[in-house]
């Protein structure tokens, strides 16, 4: 660690108190919470930066929308509007955010999806346009205490661990570790190979801070590049594109399968321009035969007026990410069905008291 680092703990002392104290006004209810009739289940992190909390998303809406009527509510981060707002085929990365219009793209048919900063006021308006509603995803909600979860999903990065961490801004995490109390279940994500004297390692870890809650491991992977807007074929030399958090294993994949000459990295919730480009199509076009690949997460704003004009043609792929977990994923599947039930008896026993 850098020694210029150790400056900021002062700083990160007083972020600690500040979010210490912010938490002990809601769990003594000085500060307001809601908790809605209709099931809600959270997922976020301790930390910032991607922790696969999108793919969990994903995940779950596999598993729980053909069962459920589902909606998606995110903060819409990155996005240029604000307030409240129903995704609607009108909608793009930029009203949206990415990864909700991502989320939209996919599943928009499925489920509904929405944004809203205020989520204890978004709540009421997605169940007043849509009743049918009988679950709601709050997409990166940890933190979001004005909002109560029946089921609260924890996940962390295998990598970067939130028990190894330190508050902003000596560290990476939103709060202190002693949060992932709140958490129902812990995610450990985009784990290598894991032997089993690992996963205990990591397992005793966790439970410091959770106790015996459940714990699961997942792996991140990566599916076949596919075409944007073509039918050509990918070239064995590729040239990347990303504005993610963690590009790390994005390009320790794509380097066990093909030649990467360049990486344009941008930061994460990067919004393309003009100018980004007309830069990559220069270098493209210096390198013939090349292909150019990039995340989904990316595509979705790379498609959009103006910019899919200056997108090379034949020449784009994005390449979807896939998650499995480790093991013990018929595990998981059953602890959030059972969990997800109970929570739906439980609040229509209570509306009939």
């Amino acid at each position: 660690m850098a020694p210029w680092k150790y400056l900021l703990l002062p700083l990160a002392g007083l972020y600690n108190m500040i979010t210490r104290i912010r938490n002990h006004l809601y769990d003594i209810g000085h500060k307001k919470s809601f908790q809605f009739d209709t099931v809600v289940i959270s997922v976020g992190n301790l930390n910032v930066g991607g922790s696969g909390k999108t793919p969990m998303i994903e995940y779950l809406i596999h598993l729980l929308s053909p069962h459920y009527k589902l909606a998606i509510l995110s903060r819409g981060y990155g996005r240029k509007t604000i307030g409240f707002r129903m995704a609607t085929p009108h909608d793009s990365a930029g009203t949206l955010g990415d990864e909700p219009f991502q989320i939209y793209r996919k599943f928009g048919k499925e489920v509904v999806v929405a944004v809203g900063e205020e989520r204890a006021l978004a709540i009421p308006t997605i169940l007043h346009e849509h009743p049918e509603v009988q679950l709601i995803l709050l997409d990166d909600a940890f933190q979001h205490r004005a909002v109560v979860p029946q089921i609260s999903i924890l996940v962390t990065d295998y990598s970067k661990p939130f028990f190894q961490d330190f508050v902003l801004p000596f560290g990476r995490l939103r709060e202190a570790r002693v949060g992932a109390a709140r958490a129902d279940v812990v995610v450990v994500t985009k784990c290598p190979g894991l032997t089993e004297s690992v996963e205990q390692s990591i397992k005793s870890k966790v439970a410091t801070f959770v106790g015996s809650k459940p714990i699961f491991f997942m792996q991140q992977g990566y599916r076949d590049p596919e075409p944007i807007g073509h039918t050509a074929a990918i070239s064995n030399t590729v040239i990347l594109v990303s504005g993610i958090a963690n590009s790390s294993s994005l390009e320790q994949h794509l380097a066990s399968r093909f030649k990467v000459i360049k990486h344009f990295r941008f930061a994460d919730h990067h919004h393309y321009t003009h100018h980004d480009l007309e830069v990559i199509t220069k270098f493209a076009r210096d390198h013939e035969g090349t292909s150019l690949v990039t995340t989904e997460k990316d595509m979705v704003k790379l498609i959009e007026e103006p910019l899919r004009n200056l997108l090379e043609p034949n020449r784009w792929f994005y390449i979807p990410l896939h998650t499995h977990f480790v093991k013990d994923g018929s595990e998981f599947d059953a602890f959030i069905t059972t969990q997800v039930e109970s929570a739906r008896k439980a609040v229509t026993w209570g509306t009939h008291e």
